[in-house]
């Protein structure tokens, strides 16, 4: 297939055959060379091909290959015509990112780095298949994937404000958990307040340097103080949310008629009960993932004053933003010069509003939505600021983290030998983590220049750079 570059950040192949629109990937000229010899970009153009697709199949510089749909990838879809796909959303449903800024300086917590990595990592659940101390009944597990991020912060886990700082007010409304099924909600019903396995990480860090001044104040981001960034998603109801959509669309598509090129991407028109139906479950799951962060949020500050031995007011830690990624939502975006309702499918991607959009809470109004982009464990994350050129280009969306450009079992044979521990213990980071193939997994090496990913949102003007952080210590799922 032919990839022409229209400037130095964005490629498109052209409509052709079944593609109902052209696919457009941004990236930069040396990152492509990865992005065209990986199957990512024929997914690409298979999203092109979906019933009701709008504008254009999207990619953002973290593009890799996923199920279905590439992890990067952003799509919106008419409500009449188009279709909502598990694929296009993720197995882990939310898996998003959480940043809380605190009064910590490096200097203060460098002398009980180690104590503190030991305490978080004896303290917060991790690895696959982990529970937590949080045991609900039907009843409180149904309540909690109603109302989010609310239902924690009802029970004790954080405060009001942490509500106003968290995409959507951490709820979907239209969560409905007579659409989970049960298999799902055994899977969550003892996992509100675990890390889970992978890619999951707890991360204390500091603010090494300042992009945009204006922003990062109001964001709460102050030059050498420390924070706390935490990526996780809806564990094991997620994914099986995930997996008996997936099975049940399968069976429909022919009884449907929705002609798809890949039946991973089984798919039921938006306006169908079986697309209905999915909607209030993935919401509920969304809903699970905005609850667990806010408790394990909430579990990590406690651990910081115990381990450090100080007091809420000389912590200070406050949640800057919390926000999802894998994730399918109803937005209003101009299509063609006329305001639409859409279906936007960000499946590793993130939501980028910029500075007026009355998604915003009034802290950020002025400025824009806060963006957190990981990176690797041995090298920095980002935080971003919404831009307006997201609403004209990305239906509002940009990039969610740094990308892989191994595969894991790639990483593990890359990994042999090497004590990957002490590597980024030389460079100033103390890692613990759970499961013998983890580190491996997971090494620096096998994820993209995540500078690099910044540097193209940033400069196409769908997102613009506020801060960088540098890790310091990690706990990994």
């Amino acid at each position: 297939m032919e990839l022409t570059q229209l400037d130095e950040f964005r490629w498109e192949i052209k409509k052709q055959g079944p593609m109902r629109v052209p696919a457009r990937i941004y990236s930069s000229p040396s990152m492509i060379e990865t992005i065209k010899k990986e199957e990512t970009l024929q997914q690409l153009v298979n999203v092109a091909q979906l019933p009701g697709i709008l504008t254009a199949a999207l990619a953002m510089p973290d593009i890799h290959w996923g199920y279905g749909f590439p992890i990067g990838g952003v799509a919106a879809f008419d409500c009449d015509e188009g279709v909502i796909s598990p694929g296009g959303v993720g197995y882990d449903i939310n898996c998003g990112v959480r940043l809380a800024a605190t009064n910590l300086t490096e200097a203060e917590v460098q002398p009980r780095l180690e104590d503190l990595v030991n305490a978080l990592f004896n303290a917060i659940p991790c690895g696959v298949g982990s529970t937590g101390s949080v045991r609900l009944s039907q009843t409180d597990l149904k309540k909690a994937l109603k109302t989010g991020s609310r239902w924690a912060v009802e029970n004790g886990y954080g405060e009001e404000s942490d509500i106003h700082h968290t995409e959507d007010n951490g709820c979907m409304e239209d969560a409905d958990p007579s659409a989970v099924t049960d298999r799902a909600l055994d899977r969550g019903k003892n996992q509100l307040g675990t890390l889970g396995s992978g890619n999951h990480f707890l991360e204390i860090g500091v603010v090494d340097e300042i992009f945009d001044e204006p922003a990062a104040r109001a964001f709460g981001l102050t030059q050498g103080h420390i924070t706390v960034l935490l990526h996780t998603g809806s564990r094991g109801l997620g994914h099986q949310t995930c997996d008996d959509f997936l099975a049940s669309m399968a069976k429909r598509l022919h009884i449907d008629g929705v002609p798809v090129p890949d039946r991973q991407l089984a798919c039921a028109r938006i306006s169908s009960p079986s697309g209905e139906k999915y909607y209030r479950a993935m919401s509920c799951a969304a809903n699970f993932a905005w609850a667990n962060r806010q408790i394990l949020m909430y579990q990590a500050k406690e651990v910081l004053m115990r381990a450090l031995n100080i007091s809420p007011r000389s912590l200070a830690m406050r949640l800057v933003y919390d926000v999802c990624h894998n994730i399918a939502k109803f937005e209003t975006h101009t299509v063609n010069g006329k305001k639409q309702r859409v279906c936007v499918h960000r499946k590793g991607a993130t939501r980028s509003f910029p500075p007026g959009h009355p998604a915003l809470c009034a802290e950020y109004k002025q400025v824009g939505q806060p963006i957190l982009i990981p990176g690797d464990m041995g090298t920095a994350s980002y935080v971003l600021a919404g831009a307006e050129g997201s609403m004209e280009e990305t239906f509002g969306s940009t990039c969610h983290g740094a990308g892989r450009v191994l595969s894991r079992t790639a990483a593990k044979k890359a990994a042999h030998g090497r004590s990957l521990s002490r590597e980024l213990e030389d460079k100033g980071i103390l890692v613990r983590w759970t499961g013998r193939t983890t580190m491996a997994e997971e090494m620096p090496d096998a994820y993209k220049d995540v500078s690099q990913v910044v540097d193209v949102v940033h400069g196409s003007g769908i997102s613009r750079k506020v801060v960088r952080l540098r890790p310091l210590a990690v706990v990994k799922g």
